[in-house]
């Protein structure tokens, strides 16, 4: 199977490094001209949990990729998440009887990009694998990964089936890292973005995972916003699945001892995103999410709006209340617009909000 991943940032360009040293046949695409150069003349150099390590694997420019023609074979877009359909757009002309998508990435974009190959007559769903990658990473300099904290990836057919490309995919993507499969990855991925309440709560301030989530104050905070995430997926009918270190369960808390477990979790979360880095022997650049990274580091908008930004549509469409939620995100818009600050006041400011709307952790 040949592989064609757009976006060769720290998810993709990961993922494409080690499948490439594994002898696979793996081609990374991106737009950041400098960054395929780099990878064209030197490779991938990728340092933190595993070591100082180096990577040779081809690299394209867009527009060499389709000089290039296809037909492609499995397409993994691993680009922010609000710039999947563009990346989608740039490779339909590609597309053959067997082409089919891997929603690398976060977001809810599955069914988007399922609606763009119907709408260009290339099928629907059936093209579509969904996944969650739960390593972390970051692009630090042209050609140059920071691999950040370990994890599985879910894998699954939008049809749920298990099908021979899933496997056969799985099995590539192994070189990495362990892959599970999914019969519900939707709901899997729904569980993703509940979960990434909390993780965009802690851009709200330039600070490490340590000071946000692992103080028992704010984490009481997040967890409010979390367990109404969870009220907008159930209001849509959907299954939340578990996976490593969130579970659903959890953030309906009734009582204060539930809270402490809710808290417990938290704390189990944040050491597992820390327990393979080893300081003393690298100095780690990315401190924070991936929202974090890209205000505070790459100087650019997040993909709040794409991913969490859905999640607010999702509840409106069905009545659910949001208000909480849509705070949250109102503020990171505010702080990426330069009319916000990122502080810890911001923390003061949504607890307040909380016990306004009756939504403090017993």
């Amino acid at each position: 199977m040949k592989i064609t991943i757009l976006g060769a940032g720290a998810i993709g360009g990961l993922a494409g490094a080690y499948m490439a040293q594994a002898g696979h046949d793996v081609t990374l695409v991106d737009r950041w001209a400098e960054h395929i150069d780099a990878i064209k003349a030197h490779g991938i150099t990728v340092d933190g949990v595993r070591g100082d390590l180096h990577f040779d694997v081809k690299a394209l420019h867009p527009h060499e990729l389709v000089q290039q023609g296809g037909p492609l074979e499995a397409v993994l877009i691993a680009t922010k998440s609000q710039h999947t359909l563009e990346a989608l757009e740039s490779v339909l002309p590609l597309f053959g009887p067997d082409t089919f998508v891997v929603s690398y990435q976060n977001g809810f974009n599955e069914y988007d990009i399922a609606a763009r190959l119907t709408a260009a007559g290339l099928g629907g769903v059936e093209r579509v694998i969904g996944s969650i990658p739960n390593y972390g990473g970051a692009l630090v300099d042209p050609g140059h990964l920071e691999f950040v904290h370990e994890g599985p990836i879910q894998l699954g057919e939008m049809t749920g089936e298990r099908s021979p490309r899933l496997l056969e995919l799985a099995s590539m993507l192994s070189a990495l890292t362990e892959v599970q499969l999914s019969d519900n990855i939707w709901g899997q991925i729904w569980a993703k973005e509940v979960y990434s309440a909390q993780v965009v709560f802690s851009a709200l301030v330039d600070a490490r995972v340590q000071e946000t989530l692992g103080v028992e104050r704010y984490a009481r905070i997040a967890g409010a916003v979390v367990r109404e995430a969870l009220e907008i997926a159930e209001a849509n009918g959907i299954t939340v699945e578990a996976f490593d270190f969130f579970d659903p369960a959890n953030y309906k808390p009734q009582t204060p001892q539930d809270t402490q477990k809710l808290i417990d979790n938290i704390n189990h979360a944040v050491w597992l995103l820390k327990k393979d880095q080893k300081p003393d022997a690298h100095q780690f650049r990315k401190k924070g999410s991936g929202i974090w990274w890209d205000i505070v580091y790459r100087n650019r908008p997040s993909e709040v709006r794409s991913s969490n930004g859905k999640l607010i549509d999702y509840g409106a469409k069905v009545g659910a209340d949001t208000r909480l939620n849509a705070k949250l995100c109102e503020m990171i818009y505010e702080i990426e617009s330069g009319q916000r600050p990122l502080g810890f006041q911001n923390y003061d400011e949504l607890e307040a909000y909380v016990v306004s709307l009756g939504k403090a952790l017993p």
